[in-house]
């Protein structure tokens, strides 16, 4: 089971910081991804990474702005957020999977109950 917290309303150019922590000890040789989701558009990639370490990944819309990390002993992952932007507003999803495809959302068999995220201009 995967619990997002951290969404909220901020302005543009704000941070936020956003946290999934789950329960469950297999998760060694999973990917841990964040995932979101826009009114009326498709879930879309945001990043990923690799819960031994060494690997990341960015979608080109968030990098340089957003950095996803992870916290073994606590069992949780995280995506800090920076000079957030209007577009960046929608639902963030965490998820976990030993994915083939890191960018791909079915590749992913856990996933949190979501958590909004809204920047006003």
């Amino acid at each position: 089971q995967l619990i997002e917290s951290g969404g909220g309303l901020v302005q543009s150019g704000g941070s936020l910081r956003l946290s999934c922590t789950f329960s469950g000890s297999n998760f060694e040789t999973y990917f841990m991804a964040w995932f979101r989701q826009a009114p009326g558009k498709e879930r879309e990639f945001v990043s990923a990474v690799m819960w031994t370490g060494g690997y990341k990944s960015y979608s080109d819309a968030v990098k340089g702005r957003f950095t996803i990390s992870r916290d073994k002993r606590a069992n949780a992952f995280y995506l800090e957020m920076n000079n957030l932007k209007p577009e960046d507003t929608a639902v963030y999803y965490c998820a976990a999977g030993p994915v083939g495809s890191v960018r791909s959302q079915h590749d992913y068999d856990n996933w949190g109950q979501g958590t909004q995220v809204t920047v006003s201009a």
